[in-house]
């Protein structure tokens, strides 16, 4: 079981996309009085980070 989580956290920061259990770990910890972001919102804030929100660089 433990592999499994290792591989896909390896995976996920392979192609810059951070770790979402570690995310809400800090969130917990360093901001109790507010919300983490849900898996889905999580992932598109990171995804606009990396390609560039509003224009920035595109593949297709």
């Amino acid at each position: 079981m433990r592999w499994g989580k290792d591989a896909r956290r390896t995976a996920g920061l392979m192609i810059g996309q951070p770790d979402y259990e570690a995310y809400v770990a800090h969130a917990k910890a360093t901001h109790p009085d507010q919300a983490p972001l849900d898996r889905t919102a999580f992932f598109r804030l990171h995804e606009a980070r990396r390609f560039g929100e509003g224009g920035g660089f595109r593949c297709c």
